[in-house]
């Protein structure tokens, strides 16, 4: 088969497709009658982090849902309420697939990408949460059942106890004795290509930034995995040092050194190291990701539920990296619901590398907000079998004094 047939085969809808819509016509019939958005102007207006806009679906039924997309908060709230919510009027939310199409070619006309595909995003979580309440099933059956009973999980040094560049070996410690995570990322290269404003660094700046690598080797060996983040924070010609550097200290992969797009840059700094790369959260769709996966750049392929597409994208695009037999590795430094979504669909896909999770998140901010927080163990999670995503918000979190909450009555 050539690989261009192989592409389009992934795109085919797989065998337990039929299963799923014949489940999803026996779902009652709804109306969106309502939508709400809840954000917050400031991470430090509340106790649990907020950085998200959610969106909640009122049907006539008296079933709600809810989704998420991130960061640009005002402008998503926006752009639902003056233009996404009467294209939901008089919509069948069942139909997911013809929705999501339909909305992604009137954005095509404003350029698809940035507010209107995090928009889609999150409508289309919604529209999944809605179909699992109204089956009274959670979504990873939906969408193929359960393929992997708890999915491996990495730790992302978000700020809580410790710092990562003083004393990551801390954070290691505490995520493996409690939980049994075994991989850890980090990103000490970032403040070189601040200071150096993303032109050069030099052999100083990769020493300095090598010694949080170096305390965890040291500390650990080769029991844990170490992911290094660069936030595409550099030009060919430094990732290639950068890489090359950190070749003896065996990271699991090199996630975003370059800015997204630059795929044949991509290839030429994959073929200059040892070192498996990673990108894809800041890609939008699956037509870019098909780009992706034709440069050959890539070891594993990275998206993020709440910026790709939604639920209905990511599943073709680890469909399509599943063509390449390459493994997918979802990002979810977000809101909780992006790391519930995302739990879902690894708990569903059979190639899945690992997924990522924050102890922050889960040890302070999400038992502030939620009454039912997702929480690791063994080294993994697993996927709620509530209906829907299982997400269950406290009721008080929607009344908070500093959310900016908006309805638009349809």
């Amino acid at each position: 088969m050539k690989r261009r047939d192989l592409l389009k085969s992934a795109l085919i809808a797989p065998a337990f497709e039929s299963l799923r819509l014949k489940a999803a016509a026996s779902a009652p019939p709804m109306k969106i009658k309502r939508v709400d958005t809840i954000y917050w102007k400031s991470r430090e207006d509340a106790p649990f982090w907020p950085h998200w806009t959610w969106v909640r679906l009122h049907t006539d039924s008296g079933l709600t849902a809810v989704g998420e997309t991130y960061p640009r908060n005002a402008g998503e709230a926006a752009m639902i309420h003056h233009h996404v919510a009467r294209m939901l009027s008089g919509r069948d939310p069942r139909d997911i697939e013809r929705i999501w199409a339909d909305f992604y070619r009137t954005f095509d006309y404003q350029i698809a990408g940035g507010t209107e595909m995090r928009v889609l995003s999150a409508i289309d979580l919604a529209l999944w949460d809605l179909l699992g309440k109204s089956l009274n099933t959670p979504v990873w059956r939906l969408i193929g059942g359960r393929s992997n009973p708890r999915v491996r999980l990495y730790n992302t040094c978000f700020p809580h106890k410790y710092d990562f560049n003083k004393e990551p070996e801390k954070i290691m410690a505490e995520i493996l004795d409690r939980y049994g995570i075994r991989a850890i990322k980090v990103w000490p290269f970032d403040g070189a290509a601040q200071r150096n404003q993303h032109q050069f660094i030099t052999v100083q700046d990769i020493d300095q930034a090598l010694a949080p690598v170096r305390k965890l080797r040291d500390a650990f060996g080769d029991k844990i995995e170490i992911l290094i983040e660069f936030h595409s924070n550099w030009n060919l010609t430094s990732a290639i040092r950068i890489a090359r550097a950190l070749e003896p200290y065996k990271p699991m992969w090199l996630e975003d050194m370059l800015l997204p797009g630059n795929f044949p840059q991509y290839r030429q700094l994959a073929e200059a190291t040892s070192l498996p790369l990673i990108a894809g959260e800041r890609v939008a769709g699956r037509y870019q990701f098909g780009q992706m996966l034709e440069s050959r750049a890539f070891k594993y392929i990275m998206f993020d539920l709440c910026w790709c597409g939604g639920l209905s994208e990511a599943r073709k695009i680890a469909a399509m990296a599943d063509a390449w037999q390459l493994p997918v590795a979802p990002h979810t430094a977000g809101g909780p619901l992006l790391f519930y979504a995302s739990t879902h669909l690894t708990t569903a896909s059979t190639n899945v590398w690992i997924q990522e999770s924050c102890q922050r998140f889960y040890e302070s901010d999400w038992p502030k907000m939620l009454d039912n927080p997702l929480k690791p163990a063994e080294g993994g999670i697993a996927a709620p079998d509530a209906p829907g995503f299982g997400m269950e918000i406290k009721p008080e979190i929607w009344r908070h004094p500093a959310a900016v909450v908006e309805t638009t009555e349809l």
